[in-house]
């Protein structure tokens, strides 16, 4: 099943948060934003040359307009790690998935009431997983937090719709990076930049890299396969990322934290229950 390729991308995006979380400390969220997306842009154009895909598009207007949302919701998730706990930002940029049904919703999708149980249940896992906390000083940073999921679900709609007009991933992928290249290129002529170090060369090219193999990933997933199945299997990206916690920093997980991956992982296998029963999506 085609839904099943945002497993990997999960992973990647796992890999990329782990390279973000430490070039933090050296780099601002628009320095990150712009190394992550031009780099990304020099590596899209290769491989886009090397399948022989034509960058002209009859879709123009969309791939534009997914571009600059993606840029905006990767920018503001990038800018509310650096206001809020890690856990508290991850959650809100969790809550696209959500929104996403709400744009389905909207654009006259028959979603079932199961399917967003299951991803009502995947959220509410994340959140017992991350346990997020807010104070009164972090209000700022809640809201630029869940603008990310806000504007991230819009973009994840924005790629159904690419797919469903028979935009290839690679050049969506691309135009987003060249997109998100722009805007954030435009934001340093304004912006401190920092000095780029060989530590800091590799941990910025590894957030490029890891985001732009997700990338095609997760565009394939949205595009090909199921979208709210795709939507539900993104939490999976919590469990790699806790894995990652405990291999890399020590992190021990209590039983409440299992508990909650355990709801994670069930999120995911009734969304892919109730998809294969609707009779809106076939594969």
């Amino acid at each position: 099943m085609q839904s099943l390729w945002m497993i990997a991308a999960s992973f990647l995006f796992a890999c990329m948060g782990v390279c973000v979380k430490l070039a933090a400390k050296t780099h601002s969220a628009v320095e990150i934003t712009f190394y992550r997306s031009f780099i990304s842009l020099i590596l899209m154009y290769g491989l886009v040359c090397l399948r022989g895909v034509p960058l002209r598009t009859p879709h123009l207007h969309w791939q534009i307009t997914r571009g600059t949302v993606g840029f905006l919701a990767l920018f503001s998730y990038f800018y509310a790690i650096t206001l809020l706990p890690l856990a508290t930002a991850v959650t809100l940029n969790y809550t696209s998935a959500i929104f996403l049904a709400v744009y389905l919703a909207l654009a006259g999708w028959q979603t079932r009431h199961g399917m967003l149980g299951a991803l009502a249940v995947g959220l509410l896992g994340v959140v017992m997983l991350l346990k997020p906390t807010f104070h009164a000083d972090q209000l700022f940073g809640g809201l630029v937090g869940l603008g990310s999921g806000v504007l991230a679900g819009m973009a994840y709609f924005s790629v159904r719709e690419l797919g469903a007009r028979g935009e290839p991933e690679t050049r969506t992928v691309f135009y987003f990076s060249l997109v998100s290249s722009v805007g954030a290129g435009v934001w340093l002529l304004f912006s401190e930049i920092h000095t780029v170090d060989r530590h800091s060369a590799l941990l910025l090219f590894g957030v490029a890299s890891f985001a732009t193999v997700a990338q095609l990933a997760m565009t394939r997933a949205y595009s090909r396969g199921k979208t709210l199945t795709s939507a539900a299997l993104a939490y999976s990206t919590v469990i790699f990322s806790s894995l990652f916690g405990m291999l890399l920093w020590g992190e021990v997980l209590d039983a409440s934290a299992w508990g909650a991956i355990g709801l994670i992982v069930l999120s995911g296998i009734a969304a892919t229950h109730f998809s294969r029963a609707s009779p809106v999506e076939r594969d």
